[in-house]
């Protein structure tokens, strides 16, 4: 099959990354990846450019363009206090941008997260269950979420939870960093979530945007996550054992002790039911998935 091509907003953050090189690497196909610096979300003229010159070059290209939204205000603590700047980013752009690519034509799919569950449940989220998001950050991704399916008839929405790479910040790289200045470390084990590594996560998103352009992408909200499920403390634990530390030294802390601005879901579980029933491919074992990061990247970690 002709490959599609991407146009990635936010194509400099761990899943960007990840996904423009799959695409570029594997399917040798037409892809621009551009990162806040090159692409600003919240200016709905460069956002308009952007779609436009990327149609058009997909058009000479004898390619079908697809938008993959990646650009968010990830910021979950800093959202508390800068809601403005949240919404602007992950709830007005997301809606400026399903408008510019339902009037060019242009499938957009856009990946949202956990947060927009309140994270009560005792199994695995569908992707149909009542949300409830509890923080500014989760809020303004559900007000993304549900613009972009109103606005755009040919619009899908793909959530996620606990994603970490090697770009950028995220839970995997900050016990990297920790596990080599502190003795030991105090880890929730009452936060549980499906690990999801951003090149499992990118191999996903690639494999959706091929089934939008064959046309056979039927479900518009999916989630897609590696399987299993950790607590963060287990979490922890595993990621000193990938660097042969002991991990005996993380210890087992209710959130209670370890408050932060902005409240976590306590169960974050996303079902993949709808995403494997659609056709595609479930994300392996969060635990191999881990192991496999730590293989690809070695100590190319950030802090590391």
């Amino acid at each position: 099959m002709t490959p599609p091509a991407l146009l990635i907003p936010g194509g400099r953050g761990q899943v960007g990354v990840e996904l423009a090189g799959l695409a570029r690497g594997a399917r040798n196909g037409l892809v621009h990846a551009p990162g806040s610096g090159e692409l600003d979300v919240t200016d709905s003229a460069a956002l308009t450019d952007a779609v436009d010159s990327f149609t058009d070059a997909a058009a000479d290209s004898g390619l079908r363009p697809v938008v993959v939204n990646l650009a968010a205000y990830t910021a979950v603590d800093a959202a508390e206090s800068d809601s403005a700047t949240a919404a602007g980013v992950n709830s007005t752009a997301p809606a400026t941008l399903a408008r510019i690519c339902r009037k060019r034509g242009v499938p957009l799919v856009h990946v949202s997260t956990d947060y927009v569950f309140s994270g009560d449940a005792r199994q695995p989220y569908e992707p149909e269950d009542e949300t409830g998001p509890r923080s500014v950050y989760g809020r303004t991704k559900l007000d993304g979420e549900r613009a972009v399916l109103d606005t755009h008839p040919r619009s899908w929405v793909v959530r996620t939870a606990w994603v970490y790479g090697a770009a950028g910040t995220n839970f995997v790289s900050s016990m990297v960093r920790l596990e080599g200045e502190r003795e030991t470390l105090s880890v929730a084990d009452d936060q549980f979530g499906s690990p999801t590594w951003a090149a499992d996560l990118a191999g996903g998103l690639l494999e959706l945007a091929e089934s939008v352009v064959r046309r056979d992408a039927v479900h518009r909200v999916l989630h897609c996550t590696n399987s299993g499920v950790a607590s963060r403390y287990e979490f922890a634990r595993a990621v000193f054992e990938e660097l042969g530390a002991d991990p005996e030294r993380v210890r087992p802390v209710p959130s209670s002790e370890v408050p932060r601005p902005a409240p976590r879901p306590a169960f974050s579980v996303l079902s993949d039911r709808r995403w494997t029933d659609s056709g595609l491919t479930g994300l392996r074992p969060w635990r191999q998935a881990l192991n496999a990061a730590f293989r690809h990247h070695g100590t190319r970690w950030p802090g590391r």
